[in-house]
């Protein structure tokens, strides 16, 4: 081997640009995942308090359950969108031991932007219920 294809094929020159893409799109993806699963975290946060408004509005002496449901799609429309408020239900339970109030939205989990798996994320919020007695 010759002199100057041995110093040629020894010389760095240009590598700072080949590792910097490789670091670089590593980085950006890593970026992107974290962004998405504070996404992710903000929408069960945000459809999980929806659903605890909810059973507090039916669990008054007051309303019915349509009620709670109503109050708990206007949150959820209200914050993330009318896609997230589809399959809201409301039922009068005993939980541990008190009459209460459930309700439990089932929601699409966001796995790229708000786009996700329709019926992957299931929450549910109680509220003891009210007594005129």
């Amino acid at each position: 081997m010759s002199a100057a294809l041995s110093r040629r094929i020894r010389d760095d020159s240009g590598s700072a640009v080949a590792e910097f893409s490789l670091v670089a799109g590593l980085l950006t993806v890593l970026t992107l995942s974290v962004i998405q699963l504070g996404l992710a975290l903000l929408v069960r946060n945000t459809v999980l308090d929806a659903a605890a408004e909810g059973a507090r509005t039916a669990a008054l002496a007051d309303t019915t359950r349509a009620d709670g449901a109503e109050r708990t799609r206007q949150l959820i429309t209200t914050a993330i969108g009318e896609g997230y408020a589809g399959d809201i239900d409301v039922s009068y339970e005993t939980w541990n031991g008190q009459p209460c109030a459930e309700v439990t939205v089932t929601t699409t989990l966001p796995i790229i932007g708000l786009v996700g798996i329709e019926h992957g994320l299931e929450v549910s919020g109680h509220a003891v219920r009210e007594t005129l007695d």
